[in-house]
């Protein structure tokens, strides 16, 4: 009885590669549920992060992808060097390319900015750390107070401290 029993065992358990995947692309190699990140300087914060779905990727590219999840956006709130918030940029998903030092946030971009109280919806925002430049060059529209903005793109630097909108056209004036 034991020999059989070994002989089916080992037939059994014949190691099969048909049954795993060759190309694991789509298979994120690291996951994070309800992720709060944080980066600071000299003990100031710079950034907290705010995502309910982090996958990091190792092919075809390095990169990791930022989900929203049931009504919770990403978000990303840079501070002043101290715990004044300065900027909030949410998105429904973000991806960050590590290797090229580029963020891209995705699906109903809104930037707020609380030292002049504009706040920019966009459809996309690229963030890109080597040219100390985000921005984005699909239409945008601001909002600041009583005072609606249409342009052709949006372009700040890192610190969110020279926003602009390119090509504006046609400022509203709204009445109470």
């Amino acid at each position: 009885m034991l020999p059989l029993l070994a002989a089916f065992m080992l037939s059994a358990c014949n190691s099969d590669r048909g049954m795993l995947p060759e190309d694991r692309r789509d298979s994120a190699i690291q996951e994070v549920r309800n992720a709060q990140v944080r980066r600071s300087e000299f003990g100031k914060l710079q950034l907290e992060l705010d995502a309910p779905l982090i996958q990091k990727y190792d092919k075809p590219r390095v990169k990791t992808e930022y989900k929203s999840s049931r009504g919770q956006r990403v978000q990303l709130r840079l501070y002043n060097g101290g715990r004044e918030i300065k900027t909030i940029i949410e998105a429904g998903s973000a991806v960050s390319f590590d290797d090229l030092n580029i963020m891209e946030a995705h699906d109903s971009v809104v930037v707020i900015d609380f030292s002049s109280g504009d706040t920019i919806y966009l459809e996309d925002l690229i963030w890109n750390s080597n040219e100390d430049r985000i921005y984005s060059e699909n239409p945008v529209y601001a909002k600041n107070g009583k005072r609606i903005t249409q342009g052709d793109g949006f372009v700040s630097d890192q610190k969110m401290e020279n926003m602009q909108i390119i090509h504006q056209r046609g400022t509203i004036e709204l009445e109470e």
